[in-house]
């Protein structure tokens, strides 16, 4: 029984042996490299294992590029780009894709363009095919007051050279909205712009807009138009209730002023109407005084009495006289 253990345990002490050599030494990518028409020792892809890179990556890619005839990739390049956080298969794949569409990229510039985080596998293919980018609403007003609200459709293709710190898709629809906004707002009525849209295409086509992105801007095309609100009429009216409530508050302040100034009056004359009050009452205690002393005799009252009940007649004749004759 110890010798069938025995035997059990160097049989899995070789497996396992077995297991980390296979693992150390990748004779199955070794031998695909070399039927690959790929010159690459074991060694080397041994010391690939030690540096962390895995081999199959490398492998493959030499592999495809061998095939495609991109003899400039060198193995180092490659491990260089693996170990500087790149996508070393997505490289590989854009360069195939531009020789096979005559594009020129060097390896420099792919292996750039994919440190600086985009897709340069993607940015070939949009060479080769364009790409259609959809505007937002953009809406704006011309002279006559009338706002318009426009869509545009914009074809861009990826500008390879610009691609390393030229601006995206969102300066592209920035600088179209801001293309149609001035387009539009240049014109001298709605209507112009209904019957030729097309025109707001070249006037924004021709601005440049693609200066300093990461696209070529290839054509602009106004997909809809609609009409929006009479923002001049908006205007007028806004205008007009300013007015009107600027009007109501001065017609308030004047009337609130004329409150004031009657309150005033009235308070005024019923000053002046207690100050006679005051005096009135005074008079009977100044003829009383002047009875006491001598100064104020019996006919001297009765002729003031007499005069004041012939200037309460006159009065009362005059008001009379003043009324209006009515007819019978």
């Amino acid at each position: 029984m110890q010798g069938a253990g025995i035997y059990i345990f160097y049989i899995v002490g070789i497996i396992i042996l077995l297991i980390l050599i296979l693992y150390l030494v990748p004779i199955g990518l070794w031998f695909q490299a070399l039927v690959s028409g790929v010159r690459i020792s074991l060694i080397q892809l041994i010391f690939m294992r030690w540096r962390k890179v895995p081999p199959s990556i490398i492998v493959r890619a030499l592999i495809e590029a061998t095939k495609a005839g991109l003899g400039e990739i060198k193995r180092d390049a490659l491990e260089a780009h693996y170990l500087a956080g790149g996508h070393v298969e997505k490289v590989v794949h854009a360069l195939v894709s531009a020789a096979k569409a005559n594009i020129d990229l060097s390896f420099n510039m792919a292996t750039a363009i994919d440190l600086a985080g985009r897709d340069v596998f993607e940015a070939v293919g949009m060479s080769v095919n364009p790409k259609v980018i959809n505007t937002p609403p953009v809406a704006a007003v011309a002279k006559d007051g009338i706002q318009l609200i426009a869509k545009a459709r914009v074809t861009v293709r990826a500008n390879i050279k610009q691609l390393v710190g030229g601006a995206g898709e969102e300066t592209i629809l920035a600088r179209v909205g801001e293309g149609i906004v001035s387009s539009i707002g240049s014109s001298k009525s709605h209507k112009e712009v209904l019957e030729n849209p097309d025109s707001i295409s070249k006037v924004v086509l021709n601005k440049g807009l693609d200066a300093g992105t990461a696209f070529e801007i290839l054509s602009i095309d106004i997909a809809d138009i609609d009409v929006g609100k009479n923002i001049g009429a908006v205007l007028q009216m806004d205008q007009a209730n300013a007015d009107k409530n600027i009007a109501q508050a001065k017609a308030e302040e004047k009337r609130a002023m004329a409150v004031a100034l009657e309150q005033e009056m009235i308070a005024k004359a019923q000053e002046a109407r207690a100050k006679v009050i005051e005096a009135e009452v005074k008079i009977p205690l100044a003829m009383a005084e002047a009875f006491r002393s001598g100064n104020l005799g019996i006919m001297d009252y009765y002729r003031l009495k007499n005069i004041d009940a012939d200037t309460q007649m006159r009065d009362s004749i005059a008001k009379s006289t003043d009324k209006p004759k009515t007819k019978k």
